[in-house]
């Protein structure tokens, strides 16, 4: 027996990696050269956002795909997150901020924003549907205001500039080479760590409830604490988000938080697909491009910049109308209907 224990490790491992598809190892490498061909300015504005957008709608995905339940609270969270980050550690307002070590005020970031979004979501669970999303709303709009009326601790209007992460290794984080590649790993541990939950018990009993949550009620499940425990596993993916926003942008305000970055994070999620945890990712690429190159198509066609909106909006109205399920939905189909021309049964194949 202990002679066939050690091969029997890596043969398992083996047999997992021939089970990831030939895509997926092909973006994985294109990825990780990216910054061999692309500009700074793509590997910083365009992906190193598109990751950072991707995990906060990603903590929505978890809610409103595996748990059934749409929150708008997430942008919040993710804001909530920086702002204690500038509180706790460095920033411009040396008045207000501790300057904590990062090792202390990252983890207290992390759990303040987690028990934020977990007292929120243990409001929000007793509510279903458009209640939820006004409960959810509500909340994100009175931190809004709250931190744009308070000084004392979170600075008002201006809110906290110059909050730069710390130089790990004596690397500087900002650039844009070592900020994707800081994005890249956040975005992909947040990815694996959601498809994990997916398959764990709970991740399965969540689906149950988000599906039949009487009957799981029946069979002994808690639905109320699955739902409250699903927020607090979100928020954390979307407090490091949060985290890495503040620090691409080395400032935080009240407007990160605003209404129209709530709104957005939900039109990114939609955009993208909530079956899948590929898919929030998916729709902050296009949310991103969109956004950066939305003045020089408005501009071409004669319009104004200021309304670049205009064409995220249209964007969204595009790919919503032909597939409710998004960019993953418009996959989907084109799936399907290769596999009925393929199959003789429906009239397919030769």
């Amino acid at each position: 027996m202990a002679d066939v224990l050690p091969t029997v490790a890596p043969r398992k491992s083996l047999l997992a990696l021939e089970r990831i598809p030939a895509p997926v190892w092909v973006l994985g490498l294109l990825l990780l050269a990216m910054p061999a061909f692309a500009s700074n300015f793509v590997l910083f504005q365009i992906f190193g956002w598109s990751f950072i957008l991707g995990m906060i709608a990603l903590s929505l995905m978890v809610l409103a795909g595996y748990g059934g339940m749409v929150s708008l609270i997430q942008m919040t969270v993710a804001a909530l997150a920086g702002y204690v980050v500038a509180i706790l550690g460095t920033s411009g307002v040396t008045q207000i901020s501790l300057g904590w070590p990062w090792w202390l005020y990252i983890p207290l970031a992390i759990l303040i924003a987690a028990v934020f979004g977990t007292l929120v979501g243990a409001l929000a669970v007793r509510t279903e549907g458009i209640y939820t999303i006004m409960i959810t709303l509500a909340i994100a709009a009175a931190f809004f205001y709250f931190t744009r009326q308070n000084y004392g601790i979170f600075n008002g209007y201006t809110g906290f500039n110059n909050v730069i992460p710390p130089a790990w290794f004596g690397v500087d984080w900002r650039q844009a080479v070592p900020f994707y590649y800081m994005t890249l790993a956040c975005a992909v541990l947040s990815y694996l760590a959601v498809l994990w939950m997916s398959r764990t018990p709970f991740g399965l009993a969540l689906q149950g409830v988000r599906d039949n949550p009487r009957r799981m009620a029946a069979l002994g499940f808690s639905v109320t604490a699955h739902r409250i425990v699903a927020y607090t596993f979100a928020s954390v993916i979307a407090a490091v988000g949060g985290i890495l926003l503040v620090w691409q942008n080395a400032q935080v305000t009240p407007g990160t938080a605003g209404i129209p970055q709530v709104i957005d994070i939900l039109v990114i999620a939609v955009v993208g697909g909530l079956k899948r945890p590929i898919g929030p990712f998916i729709g902050a690429l296009i949310y991103a491009i969109l956004s950066v190159f939305a003045s020089d198509i408005l501009h071409a066609i004669g319009m104004s910049g200021e309304r670049f909106k205009l064409v995220v909006g249209l964007g969204f109205l595009a790919v919503v109308g032909f597939s409710p399920d998004g960019v993953l939905g418009l996959w989907d189909k084109y799936q399907a209907r290769r596999e009925a021309n393929r199959d003789p049964l429906l009239g397919g194949g030769r």
